[in-house]
């Protein structure tokens, strides 16, 4: 199956070749094709780093928790900080000297992302770049003393082709000018005017992001005047033919309105979406910026991630993990861990993974964790990638899925074994006597030949088109031979 968006696609560089202009309604922009290069990256990076990497406890609502009332930040801050510290002054400590983006540029790189997210300003108001419209309260005047958006922009281009995007936070907690507005029903706009519309403005025009991750969406879209910023990024924009962005762009845009759908963090339907959609999830399942309390039980394991990869990708999306760094601009081992550990597992099976599609099936009809991904060849023909969560304990996968034909290859992605074609029978579920049915042998494998120890990927070729009784290879009713071949 094709998704529909992929039939409009116009390959230029990865993005999109059209004299079309789009007008600020969203039956226009919506309209607009998503950039090929988006949907063929499978894979990005989230960073969430700000003022609330310096009291790294609970979240990157921190503050918003304290000012709230919330008991474990007021404990916290009443335990540890004197009674008039306001959450400005942690801004002074919010200091990046160990920041390397050359450093970060490679990591990213060996974690086999496509593109990368950083948080520009999130909804605290502090901007990490040099902001006109954010006066003393910015990653160069206070902190840092550095444009923290700038050096990354600058080594990933230098270091990588992975795409540069990043997240702007619509809205600002505790902006004056932002809660004036909201007193009036959102009647006055000055807060977007003076604030957050002219820094949006001026991140396109700074930094040209091929991805802009807009949130904080607080706030009726015809107050943000999003369609007037989103018709001149498509038309006029200095990233206008590259340019992605998400649907948080005012209250009832998620999962409606916007280049790909993000819906709700961490969202994950488990089936085919008939729109482009993002998994934007965390390694820390507990927050998205650094928490120093944060232990083990919190982070997901490798094969967690790749889990989670199998399920979106098989599923129309792209995966969107996030890392949290420390005020001092470190990406801490643990993470720097999963990123590598999830590219070595991208560098052997990223074959099913990068320009795949959706297969027919997403997920076996027979057997638990076991996701499909798809490729059409130049000759016409498809090749379906199994992602096998879990190596079978008897040695035998049984997949209700795939329909295998005389001429059907089993080979698994990696395993450098001599002549890896691996035995197949085909046709019966002897459990069930179901006729949709194929089992498949795997091999004995010393640890050290596999190609993975997280999750495997079989790679089947020539397989019949359909749950037919012409396309299925059919066995003998009593004795099927394990050698690709129905005796």
């Amino acid at each position: 199956m094709i998704l529909p968006y992929l039939v409009t696609f116009l390959a230029l560089s990865g993005g999109i070749c059209s004299s079309v202009r789009y007008d600020p309604t969203w039956e226009s922009l919506d309209a607009r094709p998503l950039p090929t290069w988006y949907d063929e990256a499978k894979f990005g990076i989230f960073i969430h780093w700000g003022v609330f990497s310096v009291p790294s406890f609970t979240s990157e609502w921190f503050w918003y928790y304290w000012k709230t009332g919330t008991k474990s930040v007021v404990e916290f801050m009443q335990k540890n900080y004197p009674p008039d510290f306001t959450y400005a002054d942690f801004a002074a400590q919010f200091t990046a000297e160990f920041y390397d983006p050359n450093q970060w540029a490679d990591i990213f790189k060996a974690s086999g992302a496509k593109y990368i997210v950083l948080t520009s300003k999130h909804h605290e108001g502090f901007t990490n770049w040099n902001s006109s419209h954010s006066f003393n309260w910015n990653s160069v005047d206070v902190g840092p003393k550095r444009d923290l958006v700038g050096d990354l922009a600058a080594a990933i281009r230098n270091r990588t082709d992975i795409h540069f995007g990043l997240y702007h936070s619509l809205f600002e907690w505790f902006n004056p000018l932002y809660l004036a507005d909201s007193a009036t029903g959102f009647k006055t706009r000055d807060f977007v005017e003076m604030k957050t519309m002219p820094e949006l403005y001026e991140l396109v025009e700074y930094y040209k992001p091929d991805l802009i991750w807009s949130d904080g969406d607080a706030g009726p879209d015809t107050y943000w005047n999003s369609t007037g910023f989103l018709a001149w990024l498509y038309n006029d924009s200095p990233v206008k033919d590259t340019v992605v962005t998400n649907d948080r762009w005012g209250n009832g845009c998620g999962c409606k309105h916007g280049g790909y759908f993000t819906c709700s963090d961490r969202y994950n339907p488990g089936k085919l979406q008939n729109h482009k959609w993002e998994n934007c999830m965390t390694i820390d399942s507990s927050s998205w910026g650094y928490r120093r309390e944060a232990t083990m039980a919190s982070i997901l394991s490798v094969h967690d991630l790749i889990a989670t990869l199998a399920e979106t990708v098989s599923c129309g999306g792209n995966l969107l993990m996030n890392v949290g760094p420390t005020h001092d601009g470190r990406i801490v081992p643990i993470f720097e861990e999963r990123l590598r550990q999830f590219g070595q597992w991208l560098g052997v099976n990223g074959e099913a993974i990068y320009a795949s599609n959706p297969w027919q099936f997403q997920n076996d009809t027979i057997t638990n964790g076991v996701w499909y991904t798809k490729k059409d060849t130049s000759d016409g023909k498809t090749v379906v990638y199994a992602i096998v969560l879990e190596w079978p304990a008897t040695g035998s996968l049984l997949l209700g899925a795939p329909v295998p034909t005389s001429s059907t290859i089993i080979t698994m992605l990696g395993l450098r074994s001599a002549n890896t074609q691996f035995k197949w029978a085909g046709g019966v579920d002897f459990r069930t006597g179901d006729i949709d049915a194929m089992t498949i042998e795997f091999p004995p494998i010393p640890i050290n030949k596999l190609p993975s120890t997280y999750a495997w990927v079989l790679k089947m070729e020539n397989l019949g088109n359909s749950h037919s009784m012409n396309d299925i290879a059919k066995p003998s009713p009593r004795h099927i031979d394990f050698r690709g071949q129905i005796l």
